[in-house]
């Protein structure tokens, strides 16, 4: 499946932010971990991805998503930061998947920071 992800110019900002001028790429992850429930979507910020991940987009940002969780997203999405708030919305057509969206820097740091 071959998913397009449509940012808000809001939220093309943030995810700049949240990059720092450091080298990265995000990646739509369902945590499942420590939440007892079906799991919280996250966008983490990765230096690399994973083996089983598969590119998204790549402009104006690379998006990635684990190929085991692709089915949770919709072909056609928009990501929307909220103006008064940290966090992001991720909807389609079809209804919304979060509206509080956060992103989590799970980064390598390298020795020379």
């Amino acid at each position: 499946m071959s998913i397009h992800l449509e940012l808000d110019s809001l939220s093309v900002e943030r995810l700049e932010w949240a990059l720092s001028g450091r080298p990265g790429m995000f990646k739509l992850f369902y945590d499942t971990e420590d939440c007892g429930c079906n799991g919280v979507l996250v966008i983490l910020v990765v230096t690399t991805p994973n083996t089983t991940d598969k590119v998204v987009q790549s402009e104006p940002y690379s998006f990635w998503v684990d190929q085991q969780q692709e089915q949770q997203f919709d072909s056609r999405m928009r990501l929307e930061a909220d103006p008064s708030y940290p966090s992001f919305k991720l909807s389609s057509d079809a209804g919304i998947f979060s509206s509080n969206i956060r992103i989590k820097d799970v980064r390598i740091k390298s020795s020379e920071e």
